[in-house]
């Protein structure tokens, strides 16, 4: 939790977040993702000061439990001064302690964020899924959190000001922003109606540009001019075998050996990687979140 302290700003966690969708979709599969097609509603979080602290911060907990449909799992809320915003002990359940930063007896309203970020862990851990090491275990929840439909909340605990600052999470506000234009863009949502923090609109209009422009890399056939040029120079080199030094291309080609060409790149939706002849114009279907992409190849 940064207080007051600088915030980290851009996508230096990207590839780990990417890794983080993929494997979502691997473990859930593509119909439980459908699931969560409906986001977490900010009515059904809201904490206003009239609140009992306790009373409030158990019902925001059992909403959580309730969208992540764990309804066996009981929460137990608690408040002590600690370094981080929260922490869950995550035994074997069905009882979970979630303990919460003392700092949200006066911040109530970010209750619902850190709540999110815990209720998560627990879904995870049931879900037996995880990254090694605790850096990228806790991107991957971030990431679960907002692809699920409950880390809005998150990015909407963060401000920034010339005097102050406050962020949850372990991924950037851009990051955030990307996660939740992915989820945009497949059930159709628009979060930044449900965000009171301006800082926040701000990193979503970051993301959601940074996800159109994984929409338009080639081979796809929404791929701009240069990148079209780039890509027909890059099939031609690997047509004739000429020997390439390192690229940062968003694709690749096999070498042709007995068999045609073959170009392979990331989905834009789940960022499995798809492997398809270079053949002219064609349709590829991805196996684990079943995108139909208009490729050019």
């Amino acid at each position: 939790m940064v207080n007051g302290g600088p915030v980290e700003h851009g996508y230096p966690h990207l590839e780990t977040v990417r890794a983080a969708i993929t494997a979502l979709y691997r473990r859930l599969s593509y119909d439980t993702v459908q699931t969560f097609a409906t986001s977490v509603a900010p009515a059904d979080v809201a904490f206003c000061d009239t609140d009992d602290l306790h009373l409030g911060a158990q019902r925001v907990a059992r909403e959580m439990v309730r969208h992540y449909r764990l309804p066996d799992a009981r929460l137990v809320v608690g408040f002590r001064e600690m370094e981080h915003a929260a922490n869950v002990e995550l035994a074997a359940g069905p009882e979970y302690f979630v303990e919460l930063n003392d700092r949200f007896r006066t911040h109530r309203r970010d209750i619902g964020a850190a709540l999110a970020h815990e209720v998560t862990h627990v879904y995870l851990h049931r879900l037996d899924l995880s990254f090694p090491g605790t850096r990228a275990n806790e991107i991957l929840t971030d990431t679960a959190a907002t692809y699920l439909g409950a880390g809005w909340l998150l990015l909407d605990a963060y401000r920034e000001d010339a005097v102050s600052s406050q962020k949850l999470g372990y991924i950037t506000p851009e990051e955030f922003g990307y996660v939740l234009a992915k989820r945009a863009l497949v059930f159709g949502e628009d979060p930044s109606v449900w965000f009171t923090s301006p800082q926040a609109y701000s990193a979503y209009a970051d993301g959601l540009a940074r996800a159109r422009h994984d929409e338009q890399q080639p081979p796809l056939t929404a791929a701009g001019w240069a990148g079209r040029r780039r890509y027909a120079r890059d099939r031609r080199h690997a047509q004739e075998r000429v020997p390439r030094g390192q690229q940062d291309a968003p694709y690749s080609f096999s070498p042709a050996g007995d068999g045609p060409l073959r170009v392979s790149f990331s989905c834009p939706t789940c960022h499995q990687r798809i492997r398809v002849p270079v053949r002219g114009r064609l349709r590829a279907r991805c196996a684990l979140c079943r995108r139909v992409l208009e490729c050019d190849t």
